[in-house]
């Protein structure tokens, strides 16, 4: 009746030993490290120089724990701070010969003191939160009437250039707001304008409106559907580029997330210089395209042997090789409508853009006169400017055309990422501010560490005071619950905050209510007259519904916070959806797998440790008490005595 299937046992056994491995780097705590990351777009840090780190540190006499490659960096773990110093002063020297224009960013770090073998694993800590770390936090709101501004100028360019084309004659086009209105002479022109444009423009609504001089107007509207569709579009890209940008910081785990509909959450977990951080986030950069110079004096002063031609500059390509390109612009980037990853006809990957129509007609006219010649594309930021790709022109160009050549299908991705991202699409003001000491962050950690261990050792002297045995095993479960909890945050790499630890606390005290439940819904068997072990299997069996209902419906209160809050609120309904569910999982299977460990072998059981079993009055039937070591009064067990002879 009260046995488990091995099935059963293996599943606690797993959940139990997964449980510990990806809850162990929590404990560790943090070495101080070396962070290795790109400082510019064109320069990108690969598995390959985590050699290179190796040898820079052997040679300086500084021996890491280990170097590593995590992603978009290379991190080295130090013993102490003084190692720590002298490595990033060796490195730096070595990677960044040029202090004024570096390379690479070379930054203080936090990592796990974790060993290898569980980093073998991924099992990797939780993230701390500002409140726990200490950083900085801003909050910036997204100028989105600039984003359907800068569209709808866009727009009445494009409806110049299409008008022009199909030779259809017009009596000015104008901006008003982020309509656009066209005015025309008569109504067939303005007719033959409307057909055009509702090919052309499908994301616009176009109106036949009377103009007050007897003229006749077209007014274009966007579509409500586009206009979303352009804000979404500048959101997103705003925090592309932020995150590149916050690289520069070395910030090991930031967060930058979208709030509501024109909010970006930054935070910055570690840094607490913020006149540096607002400068990086706050920086614009503008895109270029050139020509490349071919000529011989230009080959000459590429090799090294000559002077630079006048009217050209010279930049270095991404695998640094010289490039000297023109002075003039051919195009900036307030053209480049989007740049997206793809593949060429022949299935080689490339990178399409596409350009409004001035930058279209600029295209094709530049493009005719220089086919099989280089044109550089370029990013300038704080007035340094670097050479993302110098593809050949193959033919005539137009409003879309393709990057192609020896790249490769991640190339395709980065390159399209920096034309794309290079500026921030929408201007972005910063309307909140918050700087935490990292004193105060560790302060915190103390404070959240020493609530949730004071409640929890709260709950288990009670348990095991007033459901003795019983109360031994739904501490087990609770510590269990915990463990599952913190296991599946760090699988997660979820950020922990003040609120989560709250939600932590506040799921201790959920969880153990589940066995309550239990208990009391035994000791009522018991009361009953039921056997023990027909009182424990009833006891779970018939708790389950109340403890399901309990908590489905305390997890569609979690869910909402989830789905409709935000930032702190959003972290905590995170922590408390996921505790309801282990909780469940713990009090119910976890609980029931010691009892019958315990108590399910015993073919004869007489009793259980579950505490007092209140009996009522004296019953003519009554039974013997089945708790282990109490005594009840002696009214409520009175009994016919067996030497008693029948029916006296």
């Amino acid at each position: 009746m009260n046995r488990y299937p091995l099935w059963k046992y293996l599943i606690l056994a797993v959940s139990l030993v997964v449980g510990l491995i990806y809850t162990l780097p929590n404990f560790f705590g943090e070495a101080p490290a070396v962070q290795v990351s790109s400082g510019k777009v064109t320069v990108k840090v690969t598995p390959a120089m985590v050699s290179q780190v190796e040898t820079i540190l052997s040679e300086a006499g500084v021996k890491p724990d280990f170097v590593q490659f995590d992603g978009n960096s290379i991190k080295a773990r130090f013993p102490d701070t003084d190692t720590q110093i002298k490595a990033k002063d060796a490195i730096s020297r070595v990677l960044n010969p040029d202090a004024a224009n570096p390379s690479y960013v070379v930054a203080f770090n936090l990592i796990s003191r974790s060993p290898q073998w569980l980093t073998a694993l991924h099992a990797n800590p939780m993230y701390l939160g500002l409140d726990l770390r200490g950083g900085v936090h801003f909050l910036m709101q997204v100028d989105m009437r600039a984003a359907l501004t800068k569209k709808a100028e866009s727009l009445t360019n494009d409806v110049r250039s299409l008008l022009r084309d199909k030779n259809i004659r017009h009596a000015g086009i104008s901006r008003d707001g982020d309509d656009v209105h066209v005015l025309f002479r008569d109504a067939a022109l303005r007719l033959a304008a409307k057909n055009a444009l509702l090919d052309s423009q499908p994301d616009v609504v176009w109106a036949d409106v009377a103009a007050d001089n007897g003229e006749f107007k077209l007014v274009g509207i966007l579509k409500p559907e586009a206009a979303r569709k352009v804000q979404d579009a500048a959101l997103k890209q705003n925090i592309t580029t932020l995150h590149n940008r916050v690289n520069e910081l070395g910030v090991a785990e930031p967060i930058i997330a979208q709030q509501g509909l024109d909010r970006v959450v930054i935070q910055l977990p570690g840094v607490q210089d913020t006149a540096k951080a607002k400068d990086i986030i706050g920086r614009t950069a503008t895109l270029e395209l050139r020509m490349v110079d071919d000529s011989a004096e230009a080959s000459a002063a590429a090799a090294g042997t000559g002077p630079v031609p006048f009217g050209t500059e010279r930049y270095v390509e991404r695998g640094g090789a010289p490039l000297i390109v023109k002075k003039q612009v051919v195009l900036t980037g307030d053209s480049l409508s989007d740049a997206q990853p793809g593949f060429d006809q022949n299935q080689q990957p490339s990178v399409s853009l596409s350009v409004d129509a001035k930058g279209a007609r600029i295209m094709r006219d530049v493009s005719r006169e220089n086919i099989g010649k280089r044109m550089a594309i370029l990013i300038f930021e704080k007035g340094k400017g670097e050479v993302v790709t110098a593809p050949v022109i193959r033919g005539e160009l137009g409003a879309r055309f393709e990057i192609t050549g020896r790249m490769n299908t991640q190339e395709a991705n980065d390159t399209a990422l920096l034309l794309r991202a290079g500026s921030l699409a929408a201007p972005m003001e910063i309307i909140e501010e918050r700087t935490i000491g990292p004193s105060l962050g560790k302060e915190n950690i103390e404070k959240g560490f020493y609530s949730v261990i004071w409640g929890f050792a709260a709950i288990a002297v009670f348990m095991c005071l007033y459901y003795m045995l019983f109360g031994v095993f739904s501490t087990l479960a609770l510590g269990f619950n915990l463990l599952l909890l913190l296991a599946i945050l760090s699988m997660l790499q979820a950020t922990l905050s003040l609120p989560g630890i709250a939600a932590i606390a506040l799921a201790l005290g959920m969880a153990i209510d589940a066995n309550v439940l239990i208990n009391e819904r035994v000791r009522e068997e018991l009361r009953a007259g039921a056997s023990p072990q027909a009182a424990i299997h009833a006891g779970y069996e018939r708790a389950w519904a109340t403890i399901l209902d309990s908590n489905i419906t305390t997890l569609i209160a979690g869910l909402a916070l989830l789905v409709f809050g935000s930032g702190p609120i959003k972290g905590f309904a995170v922590v408390h959806c996921l505790g309801i569910v282990t909780s469940m999982f713990s009090a119910v299977m976890f609980s029931r797998g010691l009892v019958n460990l315990w108590y399910g072998g015993q073919k004869k059981l007489k009793s259980v440790s579950i505490g007092q079993v209140w009996r009522p009055q004296a019953a003519p039937d009554g039974a013997s008490s089945q708790a282990e070591g109490q005594e009840d009064a002696p009214e409520a067990l009175a009994a016919p005595s067996t030497d008693t002879p029948a029916g006296r």
